[in-house]
Order: C-alpha cells, then structure tokens, then sequence
C-alpha cells in the first residue's frame, strides 16, 4: 500500500507537506500542489479514511433520513429527484451518503440519532418523514448538524417549498380560465398541507369565489385510490366543481381514472390539476397541468447548507430558505372564458 511517505520521496518533499497538499492548505503553492497530488494518483495512492477522520474529526459522510407514508421509497417521484440533486451536491464536495435505517423491526434496532452516531455522519438531512416521531425529534435536538426539508424546526436550518406562494399561482391561473367551482383534494395533516390549504382558502376569498364545505376532501399523498374515491364523491355532488386540485401528480392518476371511469371526458367535461411537476405527468394525455416545484435546487441548497454547517458551523446561519416554483401549462384546465 502505497503510503505518504513513499509521495514525499518520489516528489523530493516532506511528508508535511505531501499531507498539506493532499489536504488543499492554502500554504502550499498551486504548481506544487498539482504535483503531489499528480504523483499521488499515479502511484495509486488512496487515503485512509479511519485515518483521516482521525485527524479531520470528520468521516465525510452524511446520513439520509427519509420514509414517506406509502412507504414508496426511492420510488417517490417528486423526493426521489430532490435527493438525487443532494447527492450530486455532496458528492461535489467530497462527502458521501448513507441512508439511516428506518425499520421499525429488529431485536437490536438502534434509533435513529444511535444509528447516525454509531455511522459516524458528520451531519443529516430529514425529509418527508413523520416529524412528530420521539426519535425525529431526538434527532433533531441532537448536537449533530442537521438540515430539514419542507418542514421547520426551532433553531434548524429548513429548505422548503414556497407552498403558499405556489397554490396562490396555481388557484390564480385557474380562476383566469373562468372557473369558479373549484374543489380541492389536500394531503394528509403536515405543514405543507397545512400551508397549501391556508393559502387555496385565502385566494379564494381574495379572488371572490366561494369554497363550500363539500369541496374540500383529503386523500393521502401518492394514494390514487383514495384520490379516485373522492373524486367520484365530487362528481355525484348536485353542483359538482368545474376544475379538481390534487395533493400531487400521482394522486392525479387515481381522479383522472374516476373521471374517465365516469364517461367524462377531461377537459371538456372537467378540469384537473395537479402539484409537484413531475415528468411522467407530462407525457399523458391531456398533459397535465401542475405546479412545478424546483427540485433540482431544493437538493442543492440542502446539501450546501449542510455542508457549511458540518464545516462553518459558526459562521452558518440557521434560516429557512424557500424555494419558488412555477405553473406548468398543459392541456387538462379548460378556458371556460372560450366560448
């Protein structure tokens, strides 16, 4: 195994300094750096990693805690896309990521704060979780540096969706088209639930329109069969809605099969929207129409806050950082205003 030491003889330095410059100090030119490091490659010389953390205090690793209710995995469209971003953003800087182990079951099972300690992370990022767990929480009052998304916590760094700014697009583009009859099916109970549900109902009476109770039903995240059952629960209404909202793009699939289920046909009969924007949701037919969150720089900004907090911890600010998005036109809101 080649070790610094051998660096340092074929360079003609100490081995001070082949460390220095494998660690990118600022006191070690650029032209020799490239050298050590040129030299380092060649001769296959790979860094222990017990070792380096050792010295650094640091393993370069971070933890993922991740678990959606439909227990969906890396199979969830919408966060699947936001921690691939993360990934990619930590890998530019060196860490890797490792997943805390979210069984339930086990005789030895560690929680969630034993699990990141006994890994070693240098930090973790939470999402799409159930936030009230005891161990969540543990978690986050933990001494570890810990970034959430889409949910805040008291003295944590937070990356989240602008929701309310987003269903305010979403509800606005669709009162343009002339529909006023717009119901809505809401996620299960969290705070991006609770801030897309505040924002639907104060758009609507900032728009003038009238949101009768019957219109408002909740289907879980990601369940089309719940989504198709109370889309069929809106269409037996007497004064059914013109245009349906859903949780999210998957859940859409379920309402679009209960209205085609129906003889209807969308959007002549009635409209649809979705939320989330993702890609399979423009490749059916009518292409649905969405609000698409930005989840390529929601992973960004999870891990490059992160990452200054595991390595400027004081220096890091703990804010929320939201992140806009934007409506995407497709084919599936009729323009009742066209006669």
């Amino acid at each position: 195994m080649v070790s610094m030491k051998d660096i340092s003889v074929a360079c003609g330095v100490s081995v001070a300094t082949v460390s220095k410059a494998l660690n990118d100090h600022r006191d070690i030119g650029a032209k020799t750096k490239e050298r050590i490091r040129q030299t380092a490659k060649e001769m296959g010389y790979f860094p222990n990693s017990a070792a380096q953390a050792l010295k650094t205090n640091r393993t370069y690793n971070i933890g993922v805690l991740f678990v959606d209710e439909a227990m969906s995995g890396l199979t969830h469209d919408y966060f699947s896309y936001v921690l691939d971003s993360f990934k990619r953003t930590a890998e530019e800087h060196g860490y890797d990521i490792t997943f805390i182990n979210c069984s339930k079951n086990g005789k030895n099972r560690m929680s969630y704060l034993e699990h990141a300690k006994h890994r070693g992370f240098d930090g973790v990022v939470i999402a799409c979780i159930d936030f009230h767990d005891p161990e969540v929480v543990e978690l986050i009052h933990s001494d570890l540096p810990v970034v959430t998304i889409d949910h805040l916590f008291n003295n944590r760094i937070a990356v989240v969706s602008d929701n309310v700014n987003g269903m305010r697009q979403l509800f606005t583009y669709i009162y343009k088209k002339g529909h006023r009859k717009i119901a809505y099916i809401h996620g299960a109970d969290s705070s991006v639930t609770q801030n897309r549900l505040s924002s639907f109902y104060k758009t609507a009476k900032e728009l003038g329109v009238e949101i009768p109770d019957e219109y408002v039903r909740e289907a879980a995240y990601r369940d089309t069969k719940e989504a198709y059952k109370k889309t069929m629960e809106l269409l037996d209404l007497p004064n059914p809605p013109t245009c349906i909202l859903y949780p999210d793009d998957f859940a859409s699939f379920g309402g679009i099969n209960a209205i085609q289920a129906r003889g209807l046909r969308i959007p002549d009969d009635i409209s649809v929207a979705g939320y989330d924007g993702i890609r399979v949701a423009r490749h059916i037919e009518p292409k649905l129409t969405t609000l698409r969150q930005d989840t390529e720089l929601l992973g960004h900004e999870a891990a490059k806050n992160l990452i200054n907090l595991i390595e400027e911890p004081k220096s890091t600010l703990i804010q929320v950082i939201t992140i806009g998005g934007e409506v995407l036109e497709g084919h599936s809101v009729r323009d009742l205003n066209k006669k």
